[in-house]
């Protein structure tokens, strides 16, 4: 297979290609390195057995540059990662998000491949859903811009599958973490206390509860999902069996930076910023059903995420 994956030099994608590439296929990336690093897939782009396409999928020229490599396969992956951005920047989701599934999705219909993988989120639920939240919950009514755009993409997904005969599975993500992070909570805990060892501020009151999936259980997951579920459309929640605190994660990630002195500063209110969620947990037994568990959960995924970044990052 031939595939091509929309930010393939990010946190996800990076370690995708690395699964891709393992079972033997060939891999076009494309990737304006916003966010994304380089460096992620180097050596596959050295060894000939991926190619790395510097565009931006906002610009539909760039796009079909990309899917005109005899694509057999999109993961469409890219995305705005920063869900607080478009409270400042209110059209970022709409381009980067929207427009962007929109070109990919026009680009696919015009060059003839007829496979996509969409990552979504969790968020699309919004925050009155049940928990554990199931695939069918609905109707889902998203918070934060972000949600927004991953619903939207969600429905341009649907609507080319059914008008243009596209076979498509779509990923709701809980919050995916791991080596190569670029941003998150874990990622900002570990920043800020190399700043200033003696003080960790936490937005919100620290209760804030949410599932965490290791990145390469993540992947894995996608893959499985695709090899077993065949319909013309497929949805399914991807996640871990249980929660973790922010409050959790904190204490965490002080007792791996070493950091024991370090004051934990809670800033106050339920929620981290707006549009954020405070409590979410995916039901995942359709994703159990088709065969496929993690390895972690979420807390020790959370603990092997802040050692991973914290030798990545260097921190003394």
């Amino acid at each position: 297979m031939r595939a091509l994956v929309t930010g393939g030099a990010g946190f996800i994608g990076s370690h995708l290609i690395d699964r891709l590439i393992e079972r033997g296929d060939e891999v076009v990336v494309i990737d304006n390195l916003s966010s994304g690093q380089s460096s992620f897939i180097q050596g596959h782009l050295d060894s000939g057995k991926a190619v790395m396409i510097k565009g931006d999928i906002c610009h539909p020229d760039d796009v079909v540059k990309a899917m005109t490599m005899d694509i057999d396969c999109v993961f469409h992956l890219a995305a705005n990662p920063d869900i607080r951005l478009g409270t400042r920047i209110t059209d970022t989701d709409l381009k980067q998000g929207t427009v962007a599934t929109y070109n990919i999705l026009e680009a696919m219909r015009t060059c003839g491949v007829k496979n996509i993988a969409f990552a979504s989120s969790s968020v699309v639920y919004g925050e009155d859903a049940p928990l554990p939240t199931p695939e069918t919950h609905g109707p889902c009514m998203p918070i934060s811009l972000y949600g927004a755009s991953k619903q939207a993409g969600e429905g341009l997904i649907s609507s080319w599958v059914g008008t243009f005969g596209l076979q498509a599975w779509i990923f709701r993500f809980a919050n995916i973490i791991g080596a190569r992070g670029t941003h998150g909570v874990i990622f900002d805990f570990i920043h800020k206390l190399k700043n200033d060892p003696t003080r960790l501020e936490v937005l919100g009151n620290g209760l804030q509860e949410k599932s965490y999936m290791e990145v390469g259980d993540c992947v894995n997951g996608i893959l499985h999902v695709m090899e077993q579920s065949t319909k013309p459309l497929n949805l399914y929640n991807l996640g871990s069996h249980d929660t973790a605190s922010v409050r959790r994660i904190a204490e965490i990630v002080v007792e791996v930076t070493g950091c024991h002195n370090a004051v934990i500063d809670y800033t106050g209110g339920d929620r981290g910023w707006a549009g954020d969620i405070p409590r979410a947990r995916l039901g995942i037994e359709k994703m159990l059903q088709s065969g496929f568990d993690v390895t972690m959960n979420s807390e020790e995924a959370i603990r092997h995420t802040a050692m991973c970044l914290l030798d990545e990052i260097g921190m003394e």
